[in-house]
């Protein structure tokens, strides 16, 4: 997702993530509280909970949790824990629950009862620390911060959060010296010189801000943030080209980031900008975020969300924050929830292109199609020339059998493509061919394969698509089913791939290399209706008739397409005939519909 690719902080940090996880009592869920739609089981209403006992509201709670809805797992978890106010296992639950769910101030009260029965909880002490520093109560944050520490993350987060806290009551100086003693794994430095600087930024030390931030930038010069941040300094301290040819070089790395191409466009207008933060707030939230996008897709999704959504509540319009939590919410297959934190991201922001791009997306997969596509043409309307929603609306359409309008779509991505990425171009023309082919414009269909072809040799997918649509039609025979051959031989593994070679030797009459083909496929994707409707028919056609009714019943369990399950139990109560030979056919062309193949 666009959080995940456009922030970069050093991998090297997860290599000791372990122990901090550890830290995090029980499953980490993801939710919001104020939209009781996007649950998995509907929110439940005060007369819910009043009508529970606490044992039903724990199981309530539980099953909420394995459908990570952490909104309905928190109200549930507190439920039981009115009815049972001293088990200590119900208040650390209902207290992460919160946590996850964004409702920090109800968690800081179960924070503060978990302290009074154990004083060294190091999330609870966190939780409380954070609300401290929102408070401004500064002596308090970094007591309750400073008892937060266990293990290399933890440590890293309580000690940036620490010093922010010693800058916000008036002891930059002492901030700075906190940080700076922190010794540990050698990626440490480059977090403590980004908020150093950051701190001496803002206390008027320009001149050793510089230093840090210079630094950092030598330590890592693809960190977004530290690009960011030495760039700003550089605008005000040294001079306009000196900014911009450092965010010139961040944009060779990694093309055309929002936040990169607005630092140009200010650079180069000769604009003096402001620090990347502002206040000791804003300072504590930066760090959260950055820990906290680190963790988001490398196997700490539970801590993660635990950063993001206190980073958010110091900051809650932090864009890159909110994007990594969607991402988040993505990873975890909770759309819904990404959808609301999209739509979160401030109109101002540069990041709200990206953050629409991906709404559009996740409302598709809800089903939300038609606002998906509302959106993405507003996009499209605002830069005709944007590859990447163009690409996205195609996808849409294409996803929806929309295919007249996804080849439309396509080639207004075509008409802007840059010359010269021939491997990044052969995909539109591939995907506009699906879109022709299932819209019968096959003359249209193959000169666009063949197009993708030229600029992607040996491409799996366009090989297997191609390929097979000549068998299908009984033309280019051998040079169709060499392509099917050279696809399998780059993608051994993929089923759909495998199965359009068995089902190409089920077209051209070899039954018995379709059998061994299509028993292949089925071992890589046995739960595929269509390819256990193709073996079916190849059993059939080799005499293994009991074999072919297994197959074809094992079909019409796994949902078919609706138009195709009556085909299917024709073909159960009266074997292979002329009326329903071209069954499978016709399944083996819808298969096509999401670019994989046969």
């Amino acid at each position: 997702m666009f959080s995940n690719r456009f922030n970069r902080w050093t991998a090297a940090a997860i290599a000791l993530m372990g122990t901090a996880i550890a830290t995090v009592p029980g499953t980490v869920l993801a939710q919001t509280p104020d939209h009781p739609e996007n649950t998995a089981a509907q929110f439940p209403t005060r007369n819910d909970l009043k009508s529970l006992t606490g044992a039903g509201s724990y199981l309530a709670a539980r099953h909420a949790s394995v459908e990570r809805d952490a909104a309905s797992a928190a109200a549930f978890y507190r439920s039981a824990l009115r009815t049972d106010p001293k088990n200590n296992e119900l208040l650390d639950r209902a207290f992460i629950s919160s946590v996850a769910d964004g409702d920090i101030d109800e968690a800081v009260k179960l924070a503060e009862r978990i302290l009074t029965i154990d004083k060294t909880n190091r999330v609870a002490r966190l939780v409380v620390g954070v609300h401290d520093l929102k408070l401004k109560k500064y002596a308090a944050a970094q007591t309750n911060i400073n008892q937060s520490i266990r293990g290399p993350i933890t440590d890293l987060v309580a000690t940036l959060l620490s010093g922010w806290a010693a800058y916000g009551a008036g002891d930059a100086k002492g901030g700075v010296a906190a940080i700076d003693k922190l010794a540990g794994p050698e990626w440490y430095p480059l977090f403590k010189d980004l908020h150093t600087g950051m701190i001496l930024e803002l206390s008027g030390k320009e001149k050793d801000a510089g230093t840090r931030f210079e630094r950092a930038y030598k330590l890592d010069d693809s960190m977004l943030r530290v690009t960011e941040a030495y760039a700003r300094w550089l605008s005000r301290n040294k001079d306009s080209a000196a900014a911009t040819n450092v965010y010139q070089a961040f944009d060779k790395k990694l093309a055309r980031h929002p936040l990169i191409q607005e630092g140009l466009r200010e650079t180069k207008a000769g604009k003096k900008m402001p620090p990347l933060v502002d206040s000791a707030q804003g300072g504590a939230a930066e760090a959260l975020y950055g820990i906290g996008a680190t963790l988001t897709r490398r196997g700490g999704e539970d801590l993660a969300l635990v950063y993001l959504q206190l980073s958010l509540y110091l900051q809650p319009s932090h864009p890159l924050a909110l994007l990594s939590l969607a991402d988040l919410y993505e990873s975890v297959k909770r759309p819904q929830m990404a959808i609301k934190v999209y739509e979160r991201v401030p109109a101002a922001s540069p990041l709200k292109r990206n953050a629409q791009i991906q709404l559009a997306i996740d409302l598709d997969s809800a089903d939300r199609t038609d606002e998906a596509i509302k959106i993405l043409k507003g996009v499209t309307s605002e830069d005709a020339k944007d590859l990447e929603a163009i690409m996205a609306l195609g996808n849409i359409e294409r996803g929806r059998k929309r295919f007249g309008d996804c080849g439309a779509t396509y080639s207004k991505g075509i008409d802007v493509l840059p010359p010269g990425n021939d491997k990044a171009n052969s995909v539109w023309y591939y995907y506009r061919g699906i879109c022709e082919e299932r819209s019968k414009q096959w003359a249209k269909a193959e000169a666009d394969m063949k197009k993708a072809l030229e600029l992607q040799p040996d491409q799996p997918h366009v090989l297997n698509y191609l390929g097979y649509s000549w068998i299908d039609q009984g033309v280019n025979l051998d040079e169709g089913m060499k392509m099917i051959k050279r696809a399998v031989e780059q993608r051994p593994d993929d089923g759909y791939i495998v199965d359009s070679l068995g089902w190409a030797y089920y077209r051209i009459g070899n039954y018995e290399e379709a059998v061994k083909n299509l028993e292949r496929a089925i071992d890589l994707k046995p739960e595929d209706p269509t390819i256990n409707d193709h073996l079916g028919d190849a059993y059939w056609r080799v005499g293994r008739t009991l074999e072919a009714k297994f197959q074809w019943s094992h079909a019409r369990d796994l949902k078919p397409e609706p138009e195709e399950l009556p085909k299917i139990e024709a073909k159960i109560a009266g074997g292979l005939t002329e009326d329903n030979s071209n069954s499978s056919a016709a399944q083996a062309e819808k298969k096509k519909d999401d670019g994989k193949g046969g």
